[in-house]
């Protein structure tokens, strides 16, 4: 089979590489279409290596169709080989071919064509470990989702609107604004305009704080910003897009009794990530299903189109997901 290598110059190059290897406790799938993530292009530059186990290659999000399954597989599962599914994975799905445990493998949900469903496990399962388990999110409360124009708040908004939420996001200009208004958030910071702490105190003097905060950028504004939170607030930090450093006022933490929380999901057992696509498929299947939630595309290209694909993630062009077709 072929997977796309990163050679000695961090050229991707279409190569041969082994067939994946068929185990008890896992399904190969032939893959349809890899959804992209900020990851892939981190991972090639060596700098977010696949874990343990999993191939060297870049790829986390996939759907594809099921043509081999382990005895493990077929007896803990209600999958059987020709069924079109969605994966969560550790690497390597920049290619024909994976095998993947079979805790990570969800149907793709009805209503979804491939290319929207490789776009469903990476973004959406971190949305909901993040907006829900961790950020506590209930219905009826207000939640700041960071980077309104990434692919992952293109599933974590509609999620946030869909339980109930009041969504605040942010974005750096009003042409962005203009780009996202198909999700729906309820208010969006545009930051050439008013800074992020700047929005979080307004709310606070208005009696409504922002009761949970998930942050892919943190840097100078959110040691601002977690002061104005609501009492028993959450601020879940996933990545530090905007700096590894924030000057934070630790009264407020105590008086409000604040938490701040650290996540990710890369680090989570199969287990944990097994709970994580059966909550996220019992809670909110049936929005996609009834067309509540739509996976949000950018473009889809080929994958001898992957340079192009990546070139859109380095300069930011994309408002939701590119996907890219391998089969």
């Amino acid at each position: 089979m072929k997977a796309m290598l990163v050679d000695k110059n961090k050229n991707l190059v279409w190569s041969e590489v082994k067939d994946p290897i068929l185990e008890e406790d896992k399904i190969i799938v032939k893959i349809y279409a890899v959804a992209l993530n900020r990851a892939d292009l981190l991972q090639r530059e060596g700098k977010y290596p696949s874990p343990k186990g999993w191939p060297t290659w870049m790829g986390l999000e996939l759907s594809g169709e099921i043509i081999e399954m382990g005895k493990k597989a077929q007896e803990n599962t209600n999958f059987k080989v020709g069924d079109k599914v969605c994966a969560l994975v550790g690497g390597g799905a920049y290619a024909e071919k994976i095998a993947i445990p079979y805790q990570l493998v969800l149907p793709v949900p009805e209503g979804l064509t491939m290319e929207e469903a490789s776009a469903i496990p990476e973004a959406y399962v971190t949305s909901y470990l993040n907006l829900f388990e961790e950020g506590k999110l209930q219905k009826g409360q207000i939640v700041y989702i960071a980077a309104g124009a990434s692919g992952l708040a293109s599933a974590a908004i509609p999620m946030a609107k869909a339980y109930g939420a009041t969504v605040v996001t942010s974005v750096m200009t009003n042409e962005i604004k203009e780009k996202i208004n198909h999700l729906n958030a309820d208010y969006v910071i545009v930051q050439e305009k008013e800074s992020i702490p700047e929005v979080f105190k307004r709310f606070e003097e208005e009696g409504r704080p922002i009761n949970v905060a998930m942050d892919c950028l943190a840097g100078k504004d959110m040691g601002e910003a977690l002061s104005y939170m609501s009492r028993g607030g959450y601020w879940v930090i996933i990545s530090t897009l905007a700096g590894v450093t924030s000057e934070i006022q630790l009264r407020p933490i105590l008086t409000k009794g604040l938490h701040l929380v650290g996540s990710m999901l890369r680090n989570r057992s199969n287990e944990e990530k097994e709970k994580l696509l059966k909550n996220l498929q019992r809670d909110f299947f049936k929005y996609f299903k009834d067309g509540t939630i739509k996976p949000s595309i950018y473009k889809i290209l080929d994958i001898a189109q992957v340079e192009e694909a990546h070139n859109i993630l380095l300069t930011n062009k994309n408002v939701g997901k590119v996907v890219l077709k391998i089969g």
